[in-house]
């Protein structure tokens, strides 16, 4: 069953019979990635006055939104937050921050948070704290922690009609610092910006040619304010055939979906783990609201037994 299909052609992946791609990825999801559903939670732990230009972002100082404004959380209120995701059962907790990057002090204080965490609450830590140097990302790794988390956002060619204050090839080079610092990597991107479906098998290929551990998909929302706050939502259908065709190019990957889940699939959100998805974000997100616990909790019991019959 399991094939290379770094080689398909676009035709297709694109033109096949929705169902027939769905059994496919389905059934690659559960020779390769086998039935544990990979649930993870973060915390934004600073928010706003990006000086980047994504145009997607509600963080961005360029834009005009409803965003919270705050400085970088002290270590106590990382450590707390860090239990709480452990107590709704998430497996990993991920430390967010706005901005391009950390400096060297504020580097430290998530470090130091990162250790309190490993010793006092024992769940696995990730960061996204942007284009970190090679010696920050090893002084976070020293102090416990086990995967980087940074987007390539979207297909090399598509970037500069999203972003303009950096480019590509800093999110490619800042994946590669974490691997050679001895992080896991979780690098995907946002569908629905306006990218082409070429744009969107050239992401997935790349991811592959980088060799992440978890691939994150973010459904655009559209935010009131952003340059983004007009773009047209993706079907289902196409949310779901994205969905199989990254678990189709990156077999072993955790495929996990992440902001838009229950925005832009609704009562359709299952039909993103029949397609291959193997992972979810719960407890919310960096600018908007997730479902609820109990919501999370439902959905995650109807994963799991959608993956046993």
């Amino acid at each position: 069953m399991l094939m290379d299909t770094a080689i398909e052609t676009t035709r297709t992946l694109l033109n096949e019979p929705l169902e027939a791609l769905i059994a496919r990825a389905n059934q690659i999801r559960k020779e390769v990635v086998g039935d544990t559903l990979d649930l993870c939670s973060i915390l934004n732990a600073r928010s706003g006055r990006c000086r980047e230009d994504c145009k997607f972002c509600a963080q961005s100082a360029r834009h005009h939104t409803e965003t919270p404004v705050y400085p970088l959380k002290d270590a106590s209120e990382i450590v707390e937050a860090a239990g709480r995701a452990q107590a709704i059962g998430a497996r990993r907790f991920g430390i967010v921050t706005s901005g391009n990057r950390l400096t060297d002090t504020e580097a430290d204080v998530v470090a130091g948070a990162i250790t309190r965490i490993r010793q006092e609450v024992g769940i696995a830590v990730c960061a996204s704290l942007g284009a970190l140097s090679l010696a920050q990302l090893q002084r976070l790794k020293a102090a416990g922690l086990s995967r980087y988390h940074h987007n390539i956002e979207t297909s090399r060619r598509f970037y500069a009609e999203i972003v303009t204050t950096h480019d590509f090839q800093q999110r490619v080079d800042t994946v590669a610092a974490a691997k050679e610092a001895g992080l896991e990597v979780c690098s995907g991107g946002i569908i629905g910006m306006g990218e082409t479906w070429q744009d969107r098998l050239d992401m997935a290929t790349t991811l592959r040619e980088l060799q992440v551990d978890s691939v994150p998909i973010n459904i655009l929302i559209p935010i009131e304010g952003t340059a983004l706050e007009t773009a047209e939502r993706l079907s289902v259908e196409d949310i779901v055939r994205t969905i199989c065709i990254f678990r189709l190019l990156l077999p072993s990957q955790t495929i996990r979906i992440a902001a838009g889940r229950e925005t832009a699939l609704a009562e359709d959100q299952i039909e993103a783990f029949r397609a291959g998805a193997s992972g979810m974000l719960i407890g919310g997100y960096l600018t908007v609201k997730g479902a609820g616990l109990e919501a999370d909790r439902a959905l995650a019991e109807q994963i799991r037994q959608a993956w046993t019959v």
